[in-house]
């Protein structure tokens, strides 16, 4: 579609709200209206051809007496949803009473099939229809969205009968999808404040579609693909991801079909979504789509997928989700627990206040395993799924999942201020289980912090993007698995430690003259035997060695036990307790994986030369995973040599006199 035609298409839609909602609606409001009545619109559009047909259909659908008509109304309109309704939106333009404009209007709304009819729900705009109808600005609406000014029809429109000057060429369903798309960009971005929630700011969507696709740029064969978003909002991924592969494709004369799935939460963003599938053509895909939580209503369980990109919620709280769940600790959904060659169950729940992992791990079991591509994964998250939680935490097991089945191909620091409702940083992940040869048991590390150019004008928190030749460059070091200042390859195991827990016999020194309360014992004659017992024992044991004087006593564990803390305290110069250890000594390590010789290396150089009597509490060492950017590209900042900082603090005395003369000189 010639651009110049699309920006009068959309500067004439956002001109609607100016001319008719200005002094009705907020302009955060706006879009209430605007995107269902676009949608509304083309769909009639589409829909005006085929109307007669539609009708004449129904009539004889009804007087044989069958109910479920919609596939047939819907075979006979040519298009995956129809309007039974007897009225075109073109029709109510002449209703003179408000009353009459909005029972009609319902009356066509009602008309639609069950598929738009979700839509227009999870757009709630029926709700706006008491609000323009008391301001009567209902039918000035309709009549906009009728005008001839415009064309949303896939038929084009001609000044003459004889159709020989073109006055409005038709409306395609791209050209349609990628005008409704503008209109939610427009939307999202004056609403800085929503709209990271439900919205990737295009550059870096890019970037993410160049990082799934490219690497397997050339093995794209004559197919079918799937592509997946479980947080998909308005479904702007999955179509960048749609036009990517559908463009390297063929450029390489490759005949493909993909086909997309998403689940979103949000009601409005959801019908967005679906609305802009159906703009598109792709009636079937917009079934695709599902509604609710992908954590705890998966709506595409059995599914498994080619391609996944998500921009998951960082941050946010899933607790509801673990509570339908059946509570955090009794989840034992498969996507989130999984088990170790050894049988070993390994939880990777995260903490209830950050559920992004999560998204990661849905997608990753929902990888395919038995094609020659397998699955590629890109995901957009903070950096708590980096680093966040110790060894044997959720986090870290997620980490330790996916790195020791090797699935992380890299993982990209993002520049802060990227994101519309967060200055944060982020990171891309990257994923795949057909790693190709050079890439098995590595991680590639990318830190493109400082790729950016400055907007002119910042959105929301946003004010900096990726440009074309900043996504050229770093898809260039990841494809070439560059090593440079900001990029580098590590091994898996790199990432990897041991946290193990360090312990200290506790030592205790006797002191038996101390009183024993009366009431440590329900019996007095067993209060007197055990004092006899420690009068005798002090007599001959010594009493800096617990062990030795509680063997003299000739008192059983249970009496021991009891007097033990009254009698003792602790002394570094006692004797050791063997086999317990002191907590007020106890310590943590973490070790890592290529520490030459390990665990027992690591405690004889570095714990046991200063504490001889340390020993390694084995059924406590948990292993842990965490991907630190800071450890291998931090740069410290070079401090000033102190001539410099002397010959400045010089040159501003002498500043600082020559401009005390001056004032002085004007005052006398």
């Amino acid at each position: 579609m010639d651009n110049q035609v699309h920006n009068q298409i959309v500067s004439f839609i956002w001109g609607i709200a100016d001319d008719c909602l200005r002094d009705v609606y907020v302009r955060g409001k706006y879009r209430d209206v605007i995107l269902p009545m676009t949608v509304i619109r083309r769909l009639d559009a589409l829909l005006e051809d085929s109307k007669e047909s539609v009708l004449d259909m129904k009539k004889k659908l009804d007087a044989a007496g069958i109910d479920n008509q919609w596939p047939a109304l819907c075979n006979v309109a040519g298009q995956a949803f129809c309007n039974a309704s007897p009225f075109r939106l073109r029709d109510l333009t002449s209703r003179a009473k408000k009353q009459t404009l909005k029972t009609d209007f319902e009356a066509y709304l009602d008309g639609f099939s069950p598929n738009v009819q979700e839509i227009l729900e999870k757009f709630k705009f029926r709700n706006q229809i008491d609000t323009m109808i008391e301001a009567d600005i209902l039918g000035a609406v309709i009549e906009k969205f009728i005008s001839s000014d415009i064309n949303l029809s896939p038929n084009p429109v001609y000044k003459d009968e004889e159709k020989t000057i073109l006055k409005h060429p038709g409306l395609d369903n791209h050209g349609m999808g990628t005008i409704f798309e503008e209109l939610i960009r427009k939307f999202n971005e004056e609403n800085n404040e929503e709209a990271g929630e439900h919205w990737t700011p295009r550059d870096v969507v890019e970037l993410m579609a160049d990082l799934i696709f490219m690497p397997i740029a050339d093995q794209i064969k004559d197919a079918t693909y799937s592509c997946y978003d479980g947080a998909c909002g308005t479904g702007g991924m999955l179509t960048v991801a749609q036009d990517r592969l559908m463009t390297l494709a063929a450029r390489r004369g490759k005949n493909v079909s993909i086909h997309l799935f998403g689940q979103e939460i949000n009601p409005e963003t959801y019908a967005i979504c679906k609305a802009d599938m159906l703009l598109k053509g792709d009636g079937d895909q917009a079934e695709h789509i599902s509604y609710g939580s992908t954590l705890s209503l998966d709506g595409n369980a059995t599914r498994q997928f080619d391609f996944m990109l998500s921009n998951p919620p960082y941050g946010k709280s899933w607790k509801t989700d673990a509570e339908k769940m059946g509570g955090k600790k009794e989840i034992l959904d498969s996507r989130f627990n999984a088990y170790l060659d050894g049988g070993e169950q390994l939880t990777m729940i995260p903490r209830t206040s950050d559920g992004q992992l999560l998204f990661l791990l849905n997608n990753v079991a929902k990888m395919k395993k038995d094609t020659p591509l397998g699955s590629r994964i890109v995901e957009v998250h903070n950096g708590s799924s980096i680093f966040t939680g110790d060894a044997g935490s959720g986090e870290s097991n997620a980490r330790r999942y996916m790195i020791e089945n090797d699935l992380v191909e890299a993982i990209i620091a993002v520049p802060e201020n990227m994101f519309y409702n967060t200055g944060i940083g982020t990171f891309i992940w990257v994923l795949s289980n057909k790693k190709e040869e050079r890439r098995k048991g590595k991680i590639q590390l990318i830190d493109a912090t400082a790729m950016k150019s400055a907007l002119r004008k910042n959105m929301g928190k946003k004010n900096c993007e990726f440009t074309e030749e900043i996504r050229k460059e770093i898809v260039r070091m990841f494809l070439a698995m560059e090593e440079s200042e900001v990029s580098i390859i590590l091994n898996n195991e790199d990432f990897g430690y041991w946290n193990v827990t360090v312990e200290r016999p506790l030592r205790l020194r006797v002191y038996p003259d101390r009183a024993i309360p009366a009431d440590t014992f329900k019996k007095s004659d067993e209060y007197d035997s055990v004092i006899v017992a420690i009068e005798k024992a002090a007599k001959t044991a010594p009493l800096d060695d617990w062990t030795a004087f509680a063997k003299a006593t000739k008192l059983k564990a249970a009496a021991l036990k009891k007097i033990r803390p009254f009698i003792t305290e602790k002394d570094p110069a006692a004797q050791p307790i063997e086999g317990e250890p002191d907590a007020d000594l106890r310590d943590t390590e973490n070790i890592p994986f290529t520490y030459a010789g390990g665990i027992d290396t690591f405690m004889k150089n570095e714990v046991l030369t200063y504490a001889p009597d340390a020993w390694v509490d084995e059924k406590k060492t948990q292993v842990g995973y965490e991907i630190s950017f800071t450890k291998y590209f931090y740069k410290p900042v070079e401090l000033r040599d102190m001539s410099d900082i002397l010959s400045s603090l010089s040159t501003l005395e002498q500043e600082a006199d020559g401009l005390l003369a001056g004032i002085m000189e004007g005052v006398q």
